[in-house]
């Protein structure tokens, strides 16, 4: 009986996948496969890993690296503040800048 031939299928992340359409010609905004090709033999890495790695940097430019705050204080907060400080020993700013 010949043996049963079975059919393994990649595991696919969570994240799913992107097409990437490299650009004609390199710009700000784009770059050409052969440029690609060209960061990964140099930096010894995959055309896949030099993709993450160019998306790592413009996340860690970009993004903030803090929760948004709720915005300005309210003026109970404000109030709240003057009462539990204790005088003479801060000065208040109602601005950093």
């Amino acid at each position: 009986m010949p043996a049963k031939r079975t059919a393994t299928k990649r595991k696919q992340s969570a994240g799913g996948g992107i097409l990437l359409r490299y650009r004609d010609k390199d710009t700000a905004f784009g770059v050409t496969r052969k440029t690609t090709t060209r960061l990964a033999q140099t930096l010894g890495l995959s055309e896949t890993q030099v993709v993450h790695v160019a998306l790592a940097n413009l996340a860690r430019q970009t993004l903030p690296r803090y929760e948004a705050d709720n915005g300005p204080l309210t003026q109970r907060q404000i109030k709240e503040i003057r009462r539990i400080q204790p005088p003479g020993r801060m000065k208040v700013k109602a601005s950093l800048f």
